[in-house]
């Protein structure tokens, strides 16, 4: 299966080298600026800013003009990806009326993407995410295991590779805003969005695993960069717009991709969990010593990403059980504490998920949060999954799809559920006292404060947990975007150790930068990679059906019954 390379498109080059310039310059500035924020200079008559406010000079005044370029650059992208999709009448009737964007009620365009692809896919192959529920166990537990198949990690380990991309901060906070800003029902809606979302990460891992090209020395390259360029074409033989069209999907994934790896599956988990574990070592916020936990941050990621994904495989199926087992035992240790509540938290989540009641936004509102928490959460339809599955040793890429459909389960289902059943328990989510916290969506502070309310000094165990969850993130993404870098630039063991030492110094910058919307732009590109992502897969489901149906007879009839695992032929 042959690949072209589209980097020789002036339009790919030129946008490219843009992303290029803008992280050089970003790489140059940011780090003076530690040194500026502890020597800060003397103020000027000459100076623009507001009486009060201390002149930015030198490399500060450069970050605040990359930063307020980001802003604009991003206010754009957001008006795309989070543009408000009228659902009712009086929705339609704010657009109409010309009521501002910031003011208007609507679901996220971002959001109801990712929710109809999941929808779709889950009605058109018969619902595999419950059908194949105990398949998924036996796989992963390595039942079907053949180490003479072709890939580089186990079926075990790409599901951790792919979960610690996930798996991450987003489950202690994001849910702890679900749940304060649309009530208990927003988890009901979290959890079907989560079992809808199974089926989103089985097709896209399974168009990976065929896709996939394997290189003469046993890497591999996939995911949807891949059965996009080639699957679309393959698909629609002789069909120029469509082999131009997958082309142009591939490159835009890859380049987003990449964006998002850099910031939002980098810098931006070093600064969010830099600021928690600073509220428990002061003394890295006191004396300007954020650098350190930056640079200590990019060793301990360098020693891993330096192997490639069989390292990080490695790894992750190591640290994803520890630090889920860590939060698991921490919120169980509360939900048993408090047992007699559990029937009524339980009545709580399925009374509010159908409630009108106007606190919470009514019936739609509540359940736009729980799927927009969701899609952020599990990034089940983002494609990044796919790229960490395309590397699975089998033979059948149906069989890695039906264990990649166990990430969004063990994500949203399992860990956004106990830090919910948490919020509920504890009644932190309506608690008045944590009205700062919930206004300015600090929900790790207040995930910590609940739990701190039952376990004195819990936030050293939730320090651990951030930590964990940031450095397991970053890992994972440095694998996908050095793929991406790897599929414009040239798939060459040069090419992939240039992209980790950038991503290295990332690592250090994510530490000091202050440039917020540089940070923020990074999950912008992650949830851009969406829209190209679904559009593939929705044009390739008839190829996952096929042979979802061809598997599954074999399966059914036991021609797979024989097959043993090592362990079990000894």
């Amino acid at each position: 299966m042959n690949f072209d390379r589209p980097s020789h498109s002036n339009t790919i080059r030129s946008g490219m080298a843009a992303l290029l310039m803008i992280s050089i310059l970003f790489s140059v500035a940011s780090p003076l600026q530690a040194y500026q924020d502890s020597h800060p200079p003397e103020k000027t008559s000459e100076t623009n800013e507001p009486a009060g406010k201390e002149a930015k000079t030198g490399i500060a005044l450069i970050e605040a003009k990359i930063d307020t370029a980001f802003g604009t650059f991003n206010s754009y992208l957001q008006q795309v990806i989070f543009f408000k999709v009228p659902l009712t009448k009086d929705q339609l009737n704010q657009l109409t009326s010309g009521v501002k964007e910031k003011d208007r009620n609507g679901t996220p365009l971002a959001v109801l993407w990712l929710v109809i692809g999941a929808t779709y896919f889950t009605f058109r192959m018969n619902f595999i995410n419950l059908r194949a529920f105990k398949h998924s166990i036996l796989l992963i537990m390595g039942r079907y295991d053949d180490p003479e198949d072709e890939g580089e990690v186990t079926h075990f380990q790409a599901l951790t590779a792919a979960l610690s991309a996930t798996v991450g901060l987003g489950n202690i906070a994001g849910v702890a805003i679900a749940i304060a800003t649309g009530g208990p029902g927003a988890m009901f809606w979290m959890m079907l969005a989560g079992l809808l979302g199974m089926t989103s990460k089985f097709a896209e891992c399974t168009l990976a695993q065929i896709y996939r090209r394997i290189n003469p020395d046993g890497r591999v390259m996939g995911g949807p960069m891949c059965y996009l360029s080639v699957g679309l074409q393959d698909q629609y033989p002789g069909n120029s717009f469509m082999k131009g069209l997958g082309k142009t999907l591939a490159v835009l994934f890859a380049i987003l991709c990449i964006g998002g790896s850099l910031a939002g599956g980098n810098s931006f988990q070093v600064k969010q969990s830099l600021g928690a574990v600073a509220e428990t070592i002061p003394i890295l916020k006191d004396n300007n010593l954020e650098w350190v936990y930056g640079i200590v941050m990019a060793f301990f990621v360098g020693i891993v990403i330096i192997g490639g994904i069989r390292s990080i495989a490695r790894t992750t199926e190591k640290i994803v059980p520890l630090m889920c087992g860590i939060y698991i035992l921490a919120c169980l240790a509360i939900i048993i504490m408090q047992v007699e509540q559990i029937p009524a938290c339980f009545k709580a989540i399925w009374d509010g998920a159908f409630s009108d009641n106007a606190m919470y936004g009514g019936f739609l509102g509540v359940l736009i949060i729980g799927f927009k928490r969701a899609a952020f959460s599990n990034e089940a339809g983002v494609g990044s999954a796919a790229i960490a599955h395309s590397a699975a040793k089998t033979k059948y890429p149906v069989r890695e799809g039906i264990v990649a459909s166990l990430g969004p389960f063990v994500d949203t289902i399992m860990i956004c559920t106990m830090t919910a059943l948490v919020m509920i328990i504890t009644g932190a989510y309506n608690d008045p006292q944590y009205a700062d916290l919930i206004k300015s969506d600090n929900g790790a502070a207040l995930t910590s404060a609940a739990m701190n309310s039952q376990i004195p000094y819990f936030n050293y165990v939730l320090s651990v947990s951030v930590i964990l969850f940031a450095y397991s993130t970053m890992i994972s993404w440095s694998y996908y975007g050095e793929r991406c870098w790897a599929f414009l630039f040239g798939d060459s063991a040069k090419i992939s150790l240039a992209y980790r030492i950038l991503f290295l110094v990332f690592v250090v910058l994510g530490s000091v930068v202050s440039a917020t919307n540089v940070l923020d732009f990074g999950d912008l590109m992650i949830l851009g990679m969406a829209f190209p992502n679904i559009l593939g897969v929705l044009l390739l489901s008839n190829r996952v059906k096929r042979e979802l149906d061809a598997y599954w007879s074999r399966y059914k009839s036991g021609e797979f019954d024989n097959t043993r695992s090592p362990a079990e032929n000894k």
